[in-house]
C-alpha cells in the first residue's frame, strides 16, 4: 500500500484548483487544470478486452490491436457537496476511480480549506476510509454531502500539520528551487507572458495593438553584440518578494513534553515570533494548538489567558497577529493563481547552476529534517527505514494482464524509483561529506564501503586490483555507468522472474559513488558461494545455471545478445547468454538477481587495440584503433539499434523478393547495397529518422523476421535461397529470418571459446568490426563535434582529481581558484588559502580514520592557469586524440570563437557547481574573475534508471503514425489518450509528457485551433523549464513554438518577448554562430516585419541569411528562402533595387535546384516581375518630380504594410509546419477531406485520396 498509497498524493489532483462546478463554464470547458492533468478528458476508465500479451509483457500487434484493446468508457464524474467548518458548502466534481485520499489532497490545496490537515470525511455520520475508491462507498452519489470533521492530533499528525503550514508559507519562495531540495525547480515563463496566456491573455489586448508595442530588444540580444550578461538568466519575479507572515516558527527548546504533560495531551511545543515582534510559545495538543505560558527560560505549560485554542495553527496565528492574517490570505490568493505547473514537485531533482544571494531564514522544518535523518518520508511509513530492494522488486511483480493493471504497476514502479533515486542521492552525499560510518572502517579510505538507509554505497576506485588488467581506476570509474546502462537495458526488457538491483550513480565533490539496493542475504555469505551463474574473475572460472539461461534467453533477442559457449578453468564448455562478468545470485528471497552488467553491450573495437586484429580500411584511415585509458569502451544500445536497422535496410535492398512481400518501403534516395557492405553507409538516414521516413519499415521488419516457419518450410525454394543469401550478407544469425545478435565476450581478455565454435566466433568478430566501422563512417559524421564540449569534458576530468584532495573547509576557495585558472584572463591567479577562521593552538594530530571527502592537503592551491591549460591540452590529446594548440583560455576563445560564459555554464552543469548570479569580468588582467564568495554550492550529478510508461508510449507512437498518414483527427485523439496514460503513470510532470503536449499543440495549430495550441504549448514550456532546466536546448525550442502560436493568436508583443528570451538563452548556451540561430532570427525578423519595424527586422533576417549560407552552403534552399524574406522587407521599405538583388539570388537557387517548372521557381519569377514593375513605377515618379517640381502629377504608389496572414504563412514555412500556405478555405477542404476519409474507413472502402496536400510536422514527415 505504501508504494501506491502515496501515488494519490503525487497526482495531487490539480485538476481541481477551483472545482469545475464553480467555474463559470461548468462541465463543458472544465477549469484549465483538469484538462491539464488529464489531457482532454477528466478521468476516464480505460479497460481492455483480451489483451494480447507475449512473454515479454509487450502488447503486440501495433496500433490496430491497441484500438481494439482499449475501449474508452466515458466515465461520467459526479458532483458532491463539501461542508467544512467555517466555510460555505461548495461543490466538487469527482470521479468513481478516485480514492477518498485524493479529496483530502484537493482540500489541502484549496485556498479556503488549505490550512486543515487533520480531518476525516464523513457521509451520513460514517467515516470514509482514506484508501477506498469512491465507487466502492455505499450511498455516495450525485449531490451527496461530505462533512469535513476535525480529528484529534497525534505527534505524527501535528508534525504533518506544521510542515504543511510551512510549505504554504514558503509556496512563493524560490529558495528550495535554488537549494535543489524537495524536487522544486525554477520557471520564468510567466514573467514574459505577464501571467496566463489563455483567455486572460486575450482580454488585456483590446483595441488596435499596433500602436503600443515596444519592439526594441535589449542591446545584448541584437545580432553582432559581444556582450553576454548573466543576470538576465533569472529575471526578477515580483511575486518572489515574499510577504512576511511570521518572523520565526521553530520547534521549541522545551521539546519533548515531560511525562506528566504528555498525560495532559501535549504533543510538542513551538516557538513563534510574529511580524509585530510578539514572542509566543505554542502547545500542539491532541485537541489543537493553544498559547502556553512558557518563555525562553521558564517552562510553564499552562494555557495562557486567552489561550486561543484552535484546531489549525493558521486560525490561532490569525487571532494573535493581524499582519499574519492579512499576508497569509494574500499569499494563498497568489499561490492558487499561479499555474499549477509552476508549483508541483518534479519526479527527479533539477539543480540550478546559478542563484542569487538568498537570505538564510530560520526554518524549523528544514532544521529538523537535517538532524533527524529523514530517509525518504518516514513519517508515512511504519518502522522507519524502507526496504528498498523489497519495494523495487515487489512493484515489478505486480500483475500486468490488462491496461488498468499495467498502469497501476508502472505507476508504482515509477514512484519507488524516484523515491529511491532521491534517497540514494542523499546517502551518497552523506557518505562523501563523512556523515556515514563505513562497514569496513579499518581499511583505507578508497576501499571503504557503506550502508545507509538499506542502500549499499561503494566508491569508484579499483579496490583489490579487481580492474588491474582493464585499466585500474579509470576502468573502475567507467564500470558503474556501464553497469547502469546494463540495468537500464534489462529493466527495459522487463522479463518476468529476472531481477536487477536498484542502481544510482552519483558524482559528487570529485568522487563517484555507486548506490545499490541490497540482495537479501548477500552480506552474510561469501561471493564465491553465492554466484551460480557467470564469473567473478573475468572468465577464468565460469559457471552456468539452467534457470538463468532460460530467463536470459528471453532478453537475448531484444538486447541483441547471442547465446554462446565459453571454456572454464577445467576446459569444460559452459553455456552463457550474457557476458561472463554478468553474475547470477539467488537471494534469500528466492528471486533470481543479475548484477555486474557492465558488458551488456559489445566492445567498441575503435578503442580496443587487439594484437593481430585489423579494423576496416575506413577505421584505419581515421587512425583507429586507438589506445584508451581503460578497456571497457562499449557500443551504446542506440548504436546497436541503428546498426541493426541499417543492416535491415540492406537486407531489403539486396533482396527484391522481400520487397514484393513487404509494403514497398521507399528509402530517401536509392541505396547501393555494395557500398554498404562493411558497415560504411552512403545512403539512407539512420536509426529513428529511418523508421520515420519509411512508413512500412516496422511492419516489413516484422514480416522479414517472421518470414518463414522456424524450419523455413513455408516458402518456395527459390525465395528461400534469396533469403538465405541476403541473411548471410548482412550477418544474420538465422538463415531464414533477419536476426542480428552480438556475442559480448568477443575480445574479452581471459575468455576462451571452445574449438567447435571457431567459425561462429570469426563471424562475430567480423560483425563487431562492421559495427565499429558503421560508428565512424555513418554515425559520427552526423554529429557536430563541439570544441566547447571537448574542452569542458577535459576540464571536468582534471577537476575531479583536483577536488579529491580538498578538505571541506577549503571547498569554495578551491572551486573559485579552479574557475579562475580555467576562465580568467588574469595570468597569476593565486589561491586564497582560507585564512583559517578558527586556528587551533595545538597542531592537528593525524587522524587515522579519514572520511572519503576529508582530504586535508593544500596541493590544489598551487595550480596555475598555464599549468591547467597544459593539462587540458594533454588530456584532449590522450583522451580524445584532438590537438588543442592553445596555452590559455584567451587563445582558445580567439582560435575557436568560443565564449567564456558558455564554458562556465558547461563546466558548472557537468560538475554540479552553483555560482552567484552576477556579471563576471573574465577579461580583466588585473584581478581574478571569481572569489570564494561567488561559489554558493556544489551539487551531485546523478544518473539513474528512467522507468517507462509502455502503454502510453505505444499510444503516442500510434498517434504519430496516424498523423503521418494524414489522419490528424485520430492522431490527436490517440495522443490525448497517451497524455492521460502518461499522467496516470508519471503524475503531472515528466519530460515525456512535455513532448506529448508539444505535439498536441502542433496538431491543434494545424487544425486551426489556435487558443488550444497556445494552452498546450504553454504547459509544454513550463514543464520543460521545470523538468529539464530554464536554459536547456529543448526549453529554447519550446519558447519558439509558443511564440509562433502567440503570433497566430494576435499576441504580438508576447510573441516578441518570447523570441527575445529564446535568443538570449541561445546566445548564453552556444553563442551566435550556430545553425539553429538562423531559424530563430528568421522568426524574429518576420514578426518585426509584421509590426513594421523594418530596420530592426533586416538586422535579424540578414544575420539569418549569413548563418544559413555558412552552414548550408550558398546554393541551399534555406538560403533561397532567406533571400526572399530579406527581399520582402526591402520591398516594404520601397528599396526595390536591394529587394531585386536578393530575390534574384533566390530565384537562381530555385532554378538550379528545382528546375524552371517548379512552383517555387515560378513564384519567385512572378515576384521578380512585380518588384521590377514597382521599381520602374517608383523611378518614373521620381523622374516626374525632378522634371516638373512640385506640380508633378504623381501616380499613387502601392506601399503595403505586410498583412498578418502573409507573415504567418512565412512563419509556418520556416518552422516546417505547412509547406504550402493554406488559406482558411484550404483548411476547410483539408478538414472535410479528413472527415471524408474517416467515413470511408468506417465503410471499409478505401479509394485513392484526392490531390495530396503535403503538410509537414515536427519530424519533417510529409502528410497527405
Amino acid at each position: 500500500e505504501q508504494a501506491l498509497g502515496d501515488s494519490g498524493k503525487e497526482k495531487l489532483h490539480l485538476n481541481r484548483k477551483k472545482p469545475p462546478a464553480e467555474s463559470a463554464s461548468g462541465r463543458g470547458r472544465r477549469s484549465a487544470d483538469t484538462a491539464m492533468v488529464n489531457g482532454d478528458r477528466a478521468h476516464e476508465h480505460t479497460e481492455e478486452t483480451d489483451s494480447k500479451q507475449d512473454g515479454n509483457g509487450e502488447a503486440d500487434g501495433g496500433e490496430e490491436s491497441n484500438e481494439q484493446e482499449v475501449i474508452v468508457i466515458q466515465d461520467t464524474g459526479f458532483t458532491v457537496k463539501i461542508q467544512a467548518p467555517g466555510t460555505e458548502p461548495f461543490d466538487l466534481q469527482v470521479s468513481p476511480q478516485e480514492m477518498v485520499q485524493e479529496i483530502h489532497q484537493v482540500l489541502m490545496d484549496r485556498e479556503d480549506t488549505c490550512h486543515r490537515t487533520c480531518f476525516s470525511l464523513q457521509l451520513d455520520g460514517n467515516v470514509l476510509d482514506n484508501f477506498a475508491e469512491l465507487k466502492s462507498i455505499e450511498g455516495l452519489q450525485e449531490g451527496s454531502v461530505l462533512k469535513v470533521v476535525e480529528e484529534p492530533y497525534t505527534v505524527r499528525e501535528a508534525r504533518i500539520h506544521v510542515r504543511h503550514i510551512r510549505d504554504l508559507l514558503k509556496s512563493l519562495d524560490p529558495s528550495d528551487a535554488y537549494n535543489g531540495v524537495d524536487c522544486n525547480s525554477l520557471s520564468f515563463l510567466s514573467i514574459f507572458t505577464d501571467g496566463d496566456l489563455g483567455e486572460t491573455g486575450k482580454r488585456k489586448k483590446k483595441g488596435s495593438e499596433m500602436e503600443q508595442i515596444d519592439c526594441t530588444p535589449p542591446e545584448h540580444i541584437l545580432p553582432g553584440s559581444k556582450e553576454r550578461p548573466l543576470v538576465p538568466l533569472q529575471p526578477q519575479n515580483k511575486d518572489w518578494k515574499p510577504m512576511q507572515c511570521l518572523k520565526v516558527l521553530t520547534m521549541s527548546g522545551w521539546n519533548p513534553p515531560p511525562g506528566n504533560r504528555k498525560m495532559h495531551g501535549d504533543l510538542m511545543y513551538l516557538y513563534i515570533v510574529t511580524v509585530e515582534e510578539r514572542h509566543v510559545s505554542v502547545t500542539a495538543s491532541t485537541r489543537g494548538f493553544y498559547l502556553n505560558q512558557s518563555t525562553t527560560y521558564t517552562f510553564n505549560p499552562k494555557p495562557a489567558n486567552p489561550s486561543f485554542l484552535s484546531h489549525s495553527l493558521v486560525e490561532l496565528l490569525s487571532q494573535i497577529s493581524p499582519a499574519f492574517k492579512k499576508n497569509f490570505t494574500a499569499l494563498q490568493k497568489k499561490r492558487v493563481q499561479r499555474h499549477p505547473f509552476e508549483r508541483i514537485a518534479t519526479p527527479f531533482q533539477v539543480y540550478s547552476w546559478t542563484a542569487p544571494q538568498v537570505d538564510h531564514a530560520m526554518d524549523c522544518v528544514r532544521a529538523e529534517d537535517a538532524y533527524t535523518s529523514r530517509l525518504g518520508y518516514e513519517e508515512h511509513i511504519p518502522g522507519q527505514t524502507r526496504d528498498w530492494n523489497e519495494e523495487l522488486q515487489t512493484t515489478r511483480e505486480l500483475p500486468r494482464k490488462n491496461l488498468p493493471e499495467r498502469l497501476l504497476r508502472e505507476r508504482a514502479i515509477f514512484k519507488v524509483h524516484s523515491d529511491f533515486a532521491a534517497a540514494a542521492t542523499r546517502g551518497a552525499m552523506a557518505v562523501i561529506d563523512g556523515n556515514v560510518m563505513a562497514i569496513n572502517p579499518g581499511e583505507e579510505t578508497r576501499m571503504q564501503m557503506f550502508i545507509w538507509n538499506n542502500i549499499f554505497f561503494s566508491l569508484g576506485f579499483d579496490v583489490r586490483d579487481h580492474y588491474r588488467e582493464l585499466g585500474g581506476d579509470a576502468a573502475a570509474h567507467a564500470a558503474p555507468t556501464n553497469d547502469l546502462n546494463g540495468v537500464r537495458a534489462y529493466s527495459g526488457v522487463d522479463v518476468e522472474g529476472l531481477y536487477t538491483l536498484g542502481t544510482v550513480v552519483v558524482d559528487y565533490r570529485g568522487y563517484r559513488v555507486t548506490a545499490q539496493s541490497i540482495i537479501p542475504g548477500i552480506l552474510e555469505r561469501e561471493q564465491e558461494q553465492s554466484v551460480i551463474y557467470g564469473s567473478i574473475d573475468f572468465g577464468k572460472t565460469v559457471v552456468s545455471h539452467g534457470k538463468y539461461l532460460e530467463l536470459l534467453e528471453k532478453t537475448s533477442r531484444p538486447l541483441k545478445i547471442q547465446r554462446h559457449s565459453v571454456l572454464n578453468e577445467k576446459n569444460d564448455t559452459v553455456e552463457l547468454c550474457s557476458s561472463v562478468e554478468c553474475k547470477g545470485i539467488i537471494g534469500n528471497d528466492g528471486r533470481h538477481y543479475i548484477l555486474d552488467l557492465l558488458r551488456t553491450f559489445p566492445p567498441d573495437l575503435n578503442f580496443l587495440p587487439v594484437d593481430g586484429v585489423e579494423l576496416s580500411p575506413e577505421c584505419q584511415r581515421l587512425g583507429f584503433p586507438r589506445q584508451h585509458r581503460h578497456r571497457l569502451a562499449c557500443l551504446r544500445q542506440e548504436l546497436i539499434e541503428a546498426f541493426v536497422e541499417h543492416r535491415f535496410v540492406l537486407l531489403l535492398c539486396s533482396n527484391n523478393e522481400l520487397e514484393e512481400n513487404s509494403s514497398k518501403p521507399t528509402t530517401n534516395g536509392p541505396v547501393d547495397p555494395t557500398a554498404t557492405q562493411n558497415g560504411e553507409c552512403k545512403g539512407p538516414l539512420e536509426g529513428k529518422e529511418l523508421e520515420e521516413s519509411i512508413p512500412g519499415l516496422a511492419q516489413a521488419k516484422e514480416l522479414a523476421e517472421t518470414l518463414v516457419a522456424e524450419d523455413g518450410s513455408s516458402i518456395d525454394p527459390k525465395s528461400r535461397e534469396v533469403v538465405l543469401n541476403a541473411c548471410k550478407a548482412v550477418g544474420s544469425i538465422s538463415d531464414t529470418a533477419f536476426d542480428i545478435r552480438f556475442n559480448p565476450d568477443i575480445f574479452s581478455p581471459g575468455v576462451r571459446f571452445p574449438e567447435e565454435s571457431a567459425d561462429d566466433i570469426q563471424k562475430q568478430k567480423q560483425l563487431l568490426k562492421d559495427a565499429a566501422a558503421f560508428l565512424v563512417s555513418c554515425q559520427v559524421p552526423t554529429l557536430r563535434i563541439g570544441i566547447t564540449e571537448l574542452i569542458t569534458r577535459c576540464a571536468k576530468h582534471i577537476f575531479k582529481t583536483y577536488l579529491q584532495g580538498v578538505e571541506l573547509s577549503a571547498l569554495s576557495a578551491a572551486v573559485s581558484h579552479f574557475l579562475n585558472c580555467f576562465l580568467s584572463s588574469f595570468p597569476d591567479a593565486v589561491a586564497h588559502l582560507p585564512p583559517d577562521e578558527l586556528v587551533s593552538r595545538r597542531k592537528n594530530r593525524k587522524r587515522r580514520n579519514r572520511v572519503p571527502g576529508g582530504g586535508d592537503n593544500t596541493a590544489w592551491a598551487s595550480l596555475t592557469p598555464s599549468e591547467l591549460w597544459k593539462n587540458i591540452a594533454s588530456e584532449a590529446q590522450s583522451y580524445y586524440h584532438f590537438t588543442l594548440q592553445c596555452e590559455s583560455v584567451d587563445q582558445v576563445v580567439e582560435k575557436f570563437g568560443l565564449q567564456k560564459i558558455t564554458l562556465l555554464r558547461e563546466i558548472s552543469v557537468k560538475t554540479g557547481i552553483q555560482i552567484l548570479i552576477k556579471e563576471y569580468n573574465f577579461d580583466s588582467r588585473h584581478k581574478p574573475a571569481f572569489t570564494e564568495e561567488d561559489i554558493l554550492n556544489i551539487f551531485p550529478v546523478v544518473k539513474h534508471v528512467n522507468p517507462k510508461a509502455t502503454d502510453a508510449f505505444h499510444f503516442f507512437q500510434s498517434g504519430q503514425a496516424k498523423v503521418q498518414q494524414g489522419f490528424l483527427k485520430e492522431g490527436c485523439e490517440l495522443i490525448n489518450e497517451a497524455l492521460n496514460l502518461f499522467n496516470n503513470v508519471y503524475g503531472a510532470m515528466h519530460v515525456e509528457i512535455c513532448s506529448c503536449l508539444r505535439l498536441l499543440a502542433r496538431l491543434n495549430y494545424i487544425l486551426g485551433d489556435h487558443p488550444e495550441a497556445l494552452s498546450n504549448q504553454q504547459k509544454a514550456v513550463l514543464m520543460s523549464e521545470r523538468v529539464l532546466g530554464i536554459e536547456h536546448p529543448n526549453t529554447i525550442q519550446e519558447y519558439m513554438h509558443l511564440a509562433l502560436y502567440c503570433f497566430a493568436n494576435n499576441q504580438l508583443s508576447t510573441a516578441l518577448k518570447l523570441l527575445y528570451r529564446a535568443r538570449y538563452l541561445m546566445l548564453l548556451i552556444c553563442g551566435e554562430d550556430h545553425p539553429e540561430m538562423a531559424l530563430l532570427d528568421s522568426n524574429i525578423g518576420l514578426v518585426l516585419h509584421g509590426v513594421m519595424e523594418y530596420d530592426l527586422s533586416l538586422r535579424f533576417l540578414e544575420n539569418a541569411l549569413t548563418i544559413n549560407t555558412k552552414y548550408h552552403g550558398p546554393r541551399s534552399l534555406k538560403v533561397a528562402l532567406s533571400h526572399h524574406l530579406v527581399a520582402r522587407v526591402y520591398e516594404s521599405k520601397a528599396e526595390f533595387r536591394s529587394a531585386l538583388q536578393h530575390e534574384k539570388e533566390g530565384y537562381t537557387i530555385y532554378k538550379n535546384q528545382m528546375g524552371e517548372a517548379h512552383e517555387k521557381t515560378k513564384e519567385s519569377s512572378e515576384y521578380l516581375k512585380y518588384l521590377t514593375q514597382q521599381a520602374v513605377a517608383l523611378q518614373r515618379t521620381m523622374n516626374e518630380i525632378y522634371k516638373n517640381g512640385s506640380n508633378a502629377s504623381i501616380m499613387p504608389l502601392k506601399f503595403t504594410a505586410p498583412s498578418m496572414a502573409t507573415i504567418l504563412d512565412q512563419l509556418n514555412i520556416i518552422n516546417g509546419i505547412i509547406f504550402i500556405p493554406l488559406s482558411p478555405k484550404d483548411l476547410e477542404n483539408l478538414k472535410a477531406e479528413v472527415q471524408r476519409r474517416q467515413q470511408l474507413q468506417e465503410l471499409g472502402k478505401s479509394e485513392e485520396p484526392a490531390e495530396d496536400r503535403s503538410l509537414e510536422l515536427e519530424d519533417k514527415i510529409p502528410i497527405d
